[in-house]
């Protein structure tokens, strides 16, 4: 006897009698869904069939940005990053639709989340910061990058204030100007205070940022650190036309 899940999901031409994880309701494989990475694994549960595709794109896993977007009543999907930023919850993924430039100035980050390019290249989804602000996006909690190009005319691409941030497959552009000397493509503020009572917690809880995969352009420097962190296990490969950067900043250990 067939229960009415399965027969929902046979009308898409699905038989889930051979797949056992589709017995599953939707809440659990939604659940299961939310381990994995966004791209590119939760990205091609998608592609499986047409129930999963509707779970792995619910707005409970991942919030979109696309300047296109017409219906605002859409759920999940939100026309910049500003407003995305201030309906998601802590833990979301936020992903960008490529093609064109999104606006991203000063824009605030203050609870985890997961920003990713939804292009194939970071080239494709691109983030411009106007001169006369300070940054594009200013990260005060723990967060991670992906698949993005930033952009800044002046300042800094990426502005670290304190959690931990990961910067993965992205690249980092300050514009070419007579101004050149104030431009760095990360800036971190990141202070020890709050764990030098407990020193043997610092490498587990502190302040870092960590960086893989990520070309970095123009500017007077790459790294500027204001704070307490300092530059660690840097690592550099020359492409033809690329250079690609691997380091971390962490507290120095004493």
């Amino acid at each position: 006897m067939e229960d009415g899940q399965t027969r929902k999901w046979k009308r898409y031409g699905r038989d889930t009698t051979y797949s056992p994880i589709n017995n599953l309701d939707d809440g659990c494989l939604m659940h299961i869904f939310s381990f994995l990475s966004p791209k590119p694994d939760r990205y091609n549960t998608a592609l499986v069939c047409h129930r999963w595709h509707f779970l792995a794109c619910h707005p409970r896993l991942w919030l979109r940005v696309d300047r296109s977007v017409k219906n605002l009543s859409k759920p999940g999907v939100f026309p910049s990053i500003e407003t995305a930023v201030a309906a998601a919850r802590p833990g979301d993924t936020i992903l960008i639709a490529s093609g064109g430039s999104h606006l991203a100035s000063n824009i605030q980050i203050k609870k985890p989340l997961c920003l990713i390019g939804a292009g194939e290249l970071p080239d494709d989804t691109t983030l411009v910061c106007s001169r006369g602000f300070d940054s594009a996006l200013e990260f005060s909690s723990t967060c991670k990058l992906a698949n993005l190009t930033v952009r800044a005319e002046l300042g800094c691409c990426l502005l670290h204030r304190s959690g931990r941030l990961i910067i993965d497959s992205c690249i980092l552009q300050c514009e070419s100007n007579p101004l050149d000397h104030l431009s760095y493509a990360i800036v971190s503020t990141a202070s020890a205070t709050e764990y030098e009572v407990v020193p043997s917690a610092v490498k587990s809880c502190s302040d870092s940022v960590s960086v893989s995969r990520t070309r970095i352009e123009g500017g007077a420097k790459a790294v500027l650190a204001s704070g307490a962190l300092s530059l660690q296990q840097v690592r550099v490969i020359y492409a033809r036309a690329s250079v690609f950067f691997w380091f971390d900043m962490e507290h120095q250990q004493q």
